[in-house]
């Protein structure tokens, strides 16, 4: 497609969330073009797990996450992306952590979580690399997927650009938006809808906005192993008790309190930097490992290397591994609105604001711009 000057949708942002909309308004036949003020998108879209990850999702976004697993697994094929819908296994080694997961199941029948508890036994046959000492059980989900989010995050890019016409500027840094035109230091373009999706970066775009919003910033600490040995395969993602503590979809359960309180006397350190620790598998056999969470807007630029010791070190409780030789470690930035799932705004006529997924964008963007964008039926054809 040729550059134009003025598109029925402009999108700010070509992070996961600004893809979304592009895919869903160029899949109703809108002309799009997506905005990206760097080369590539370089921002917490590549700087995650790469999980679509429904099971730590409520039941008021449930399915709006399964709505997005069918859109990850139908441009997996398309797009020519690897994407592997493994499920996830919570591993419980303290009673506390089963009573979790126990209650979890028998609270949460209707809203439609394809979950199941297993047997120690059980357990290990699904996936032999758990460590079995101590090991009370496991809850077996059936609906995440992995992707590699620096693989998938290019590929669909340019699936939207070859397959659905979707123009991209990139390199090119909005710094004016009065609808319906927006401007940068090398054009100016208008468009009928203009969704700005710029992630971490509140500063740039309607500044005064998101100062009203509440919104503020999460950093997150990671780590990847070199490719384990061939043939090795984790088999579905892992989890353990710190885990239950984190995703809003336990936080229902009254007996999170009990669990709570022991982490709170066990593991001071873990809930100072917001430490869970998870495990996925790329395509090459890489191990990704983490992660922490600090909230602040003063995000230090610096990591810290107890974060990464703690992370290990909690990791080695419930896996049996060949090796950890770690080949990269880096953090990301996401927004986050304290108490939401998302931050919608609409700043002027035209123009909405779409921002502050926290961690969860992999998850959900593609079912939040169904929402948005207001489609009711799949978009998976």
């Amino acid at each position: 497609m040729n550059s134009s000057s003025s598109y029925d949708v402009a999108i700010v942002g070509g992070g996961i969330v600004g893809l979304s909309i592009a895919y869903t308004a160029a899949k109703k036949g809108s002309s799009v073009a997506v905005f990206e003020r760097h080369p590539k998108a370089q921002g917490a879209t590549v700087r995650n797990f790469g999980m679509v990850w429904p099971i730590g999702q409520p039941a008021a976004t449930f399915a709006r996450a399964m709505r997005a697993r069918e859109v990850w697994l139908d441009l997996a094929q398309r797009a020519g992306f690897w994407a592997k819908p493994g499920g996830s296994l919570h591993l419980a080694y303290h009673e506390d952590e089963l009573n979790v997961l126990e209650e979890f199941l028998a609270t949460t029948r209707h809203v439609g979580y394809k979950c199941k508890m297993l047997t120690p036994e059980e357990v290990i046959s699904r996936s032999p690399l758990v460590n079995p000492v101590g090991l009370e059980g496991a809850m077996y989900s059936a609906t995440e997927v992995n992707v590699d989010p620096r693989e998938s995050t290019e590929a669909i890019a340019a699936y939207l650009q070859h397959q659905l016409g979707v123009q991209f500027y990139y390199n090119t840094v909005i710094t004016n938006i009065s609808h319906p035109c927006l401007e940068s230091n090398t054009g100016k373009w208008s468009a009928e809808q203009i969704y700005v999706c710029s992630g971490a970066d509140f500063e740039t775009l309607y500044p005064e906005t998101f100062a009203q919003s509440g919104m503020t910033k999460c950093k997150l600490q990671m780590l990847r192993t070199t490719p384990q040995p061939k043939g090795w395969e984790l088999g579905p993602n892992l989890a353990a008790g710190l885990t239950l503590q984190h995703y809003a979809s336990f936080a229902h359960c009254e007996s999170l309190k009990l669990l709570k309180k022991r982490f709170a006397k066990e593991l001071a350190e873990y809930n100072r930097w917001g430490i869970h620790v998870l495990v996925s598998q790329t395509r090459l056999g890489e191990l990704t490992l983490g992660d922490s969470h600090e909230y602040g807007a003063d995000v230090s630029p610096f990591d810290k290397q107890l974060i990464n010791n703690l992370i290990l070190k909690y990791l080695k409780k419930f896996l049996k591994h060949p090796t950890l030789e770690i080949a990269e470690t880096w953090h990301g930035i996401y927004p986050k609105l304290p108490g939401k799932t998302e931050f919608i705004a609409h700043p002027e006529n035209g123009v909405t604001i779409i921002n502050g997924l926290g961690g969860a964008g992999m998850t959900l963007s593609f079912g939040l711009a169904m929402d948005v964008l207001g489609v009711t039926q799949s978009l998976a054809y």
